[in-house]
């Protein structure tokens, strides 16, 4: 490791730190390697070992490391990110150069009952198709969704092969096209179930995602639950300061 020659401020040295664990993130290191022992930079930075752990802490608050108890300090996989745009998965994956995929896909028409039912402005024993799966990019789960799609307005959707964007097979089958969607986001751990499906230690923080998707007619056509991995997955947004504010 290469020694630094700062000029002996501890913000300098800290500064320093991070530059280079940053270098060692974005171009030597590849994910899942392993980054040097605190000990090994403390001494390297003439830091203390406090200083060191911090600099690690935030660049893991910031999805660039994770820690393995007994193991170190790792590269993580890079984040994808996320708009508020309404694309599918299949969309965000592509236009990220990565594959999309689902480890397992089951589809079944359920009653909608009370709580899908009111999502979707229907009745609790009209029928819905009930689309699960564990969605990928270059074959790593990244997310496991529950799409509900009323039975009446795509009849026979349940008994067919669901292969790539569900978006697409509506548009192209049944003339179902998504214009605008209701979306909340909640922060999330994932139980041990869900964290087995996404290949993650027990109760890591994810995303829960609930979506209510419109046609031009403000017909309800689809309602989705989804639980994203939030080592993997950010969301963006863009915000502006209303007129009326100009206060502070």
């Amino acid at each position: 490791m290469a020694q630094t020659t700062g000029n002996g401020r501890a913000g300098g040295k800290g500064a320093q730190l991070r530059a280079y664990l940053l270098g060692l993130i974005d171009g030597e290191l590849k994910p899942h390697e392993k980054l040097p022992t605190e000990r090994e930079l403390a001494e390297s930075f003439g830091v203390t070992r406090l200083t060191v752990r911090r600099a690690l802490d935030q660049l893991g608050y910031e999805g660039r490391v994770y820690r393995t108890q007994g193991a170190g300090t790792f590269v993580s996989e890079p984040r994808i990110a996320k708009s508020v745009e309404l694309t599918s998965f299949t969309q965000d994956m592509r236009a990220r150069g990565l594959v999309p995929g689902s480890l397992e896909t089951q589809v079944e028409e359920i009653p909608a009952g009370a709580e899908i039912g009111a999502r979707l402005a229907l009745s609790p024993r009209e029928h819905v198709a009930h689309l699960f799966r564990v969605r990928t990019a270059d074959g790593e789960p990244m997310c496991i969704e529950h799409t509900y799609i009323p039975a009446k307005i795509a009849p026979g959707l349940a008994a067919r092969a669901i292969e790539g964007s569900l978006y697409q097979l509506l548009t192209e089958t049944y003339h179902l096209k998504v214009e605008k969607a209701e979306q909340s986001i909640h922060a999330t751990v994932l139980d041990p179930p869900l964290a087995k499906l996404l290949g993650v230690p027990e109760f890591s923080p994810a995303f829960k995602v609930q979506r209510v998707a419109y046609d031009a007619r403000n017909q309800r056509i689809e309602y989705a639950e989804s639980v994203y991995r939030a080592d993997r997955y950010s969301y963006d947004f863009i915000i502006y300061r209303t007129t009326r504010d100009t206060a502070n």
